[in-house]
């Protein structure tokens, strides 16, 4: 049996494998440039033109820029009147992001368990949740597996609930034949380096509902009532002063984000293939191996394919699943977790008084799972290398 380089072994890479890696081609670099030739590098005209585009694609009433999913998160709660005193139900396992804007907001972060199978929120979860404080609830569509959002907006309606779509991981997802950011009062994307489109940083707010979009671009550049675009662009009918209508952040998209989404939303489905590609291999090569394989969609909804998530069946691995990480950057691959859930974290376990049986579900795949590349800027040969290394070291360490 060959040894894995961890144990004194050849490794199968010499360059080291990234992950998550963005695949970004000539036309964004140029878009990027025609941007610093033109000077306009905060938010300006390849803002309204990425928002448009992405509006068109998601189906949408309308799409609001800002510089990430967490500021999309914060502007949407604030949007929806959640503050002080309110409770928010948010899944243990996500990025801290979710909950963080819970915080932020003055609202207090309610932690709930996950399905063990898609890693998603669990409806009967949020349900024992709910109190009289409770005032909304955020599904996050994990790894771009829609959640079970009838059951979810059941409740909401029930229970008079803000949904807020945690769409990060979720662009190209379907959910019954409806796209993700079409089904909520609020849905929020992310378009941050390692996601299926990139901006660098950047994110993205959908609703139906005019007003709050009109809010939450007011509140996103200082609570200002024209942004800089409208203030500093050519009128003629003069120069336009702005008004101070709320408190706002500085949460606005630039220019010279813009410019790169311009053009990775006209490949998405391109990616998208590439990614389904890697997937079935991937699915081919392991499912002989000590691992539970990522779930799949219900008929009439479709997975983004943003995180292949492996999940070791450590009853039939002699070590744990940290080492199996170590080892696989010492082959040359690189790898992630997602997540480490949140009640295992300092902060929420000392608020909440939290420990790893409060959430068994969100445990058991935080000590078990492990993320492997899924780009589209792979080729046969590094697929081939993630697939070999893989192999190698989980026939190593099986009992």
């Amino acid at each position: 049996m060959e040894k894995p380089a961890i144990e004194g072994g050849n490794p199968v890479r010499k360059d080291f494998l990234v992950f998550g890696q963005p695949d970004v081609g000539e036309e964004e670099i140029n878009e990027v440039v025609d941007s610093l030739r033109k000077r306009w590098l905060s938010t300006g005209p390849k803002v309204k033109l990425f928002a448009e585009q992405f509006n068109k694609f998601i189906g949408s009433g309308f799409s609001v820029p800002v510089n990430s999913c967490t500021a999309a998160l914060h502007l949407s709660l604030i949007a929806a009147g959640i503050g002080p005193g309110d409770e928010v139900i948010v899944p243990s396992m996500t990025f801290a992001a979710t909950a963080n804007v819970v915080v932020h907001a003055g609202a207090a972060p309610i932690l709930v368990d996950c399905q063990k199978d898609t890693m998603n929120i669990a409806p009967d979860a949020i349900e024992k949740a709910l109190t009289k404080k409770t005032k909304a609830v955020i599904p996050v569509h994990f790894a771009g597996l829609p959640c079970d959002m009838d059951a979810i907006h059941a409740l909401a309606r029930k229970h008079a609930l803000v949904v807020i779509e945690d769409a990060a991981h979720a662009v190209e997802a379907v959910y019954r034949g409806k796209k993700i950011g079409t089904l909520s009062k609020f849905t929020c994307f992310s378009f941050y380096a390692t996601k299926n489109i990139t901006t660098g940083e950047g994110g993205m707010v959908t609703t139906d509902d005019a007003a709050l979009a009109e809010k939450i671009g007011i509140l996103g550049l200082h609570g200002l009532s024209k942004g800089a675009w409208s203030r500093y662009s050519a009128h003629t009918e003069g120069f336009r002063h702005y008004e101070v209508l709320y408190p706002g952040y500085k949460y606005n998209m630039m220019d010279l984000q813009a410019a790169i989404g311009i053009h990775q939303l006209k490949k998405v489905n391109v990616f998208l293939a590439k990614r389904e590609k890697i997937w079935k291999r991937y699915n081919d090569a392991f499912s002989p191996l000590p691992v539970f394989l990522p779930p799949e969609p219900g008929s009439g909804s479709r997975h983004s394919r943003h995180l292949y998530i492996l999940v070791l069946d450590l009853g039939r691995i002699k070590v744990s699943r940290d080492r199996i990480l170590d080892a696989l950057v010492k082959e040359g691959i690189g790898t992630g977790v997602h997540y480490k859930a949140l009640h295992l974290q300092p902060y929420y376990q000392k608020r909440f008084g939290l420990t790893p049986e409060s959430f068994p579900n969100a445990t058991f795949i935080s000590e078990r799972a492990f993320s492997l590349p899924l780009g589209p800027g792979m080729d046969e040969s590094d697929i081939d290398d993630v697939i070999t290394a893989v192999k190698k070291i989980l026939a190593y360490y099986a009992r």
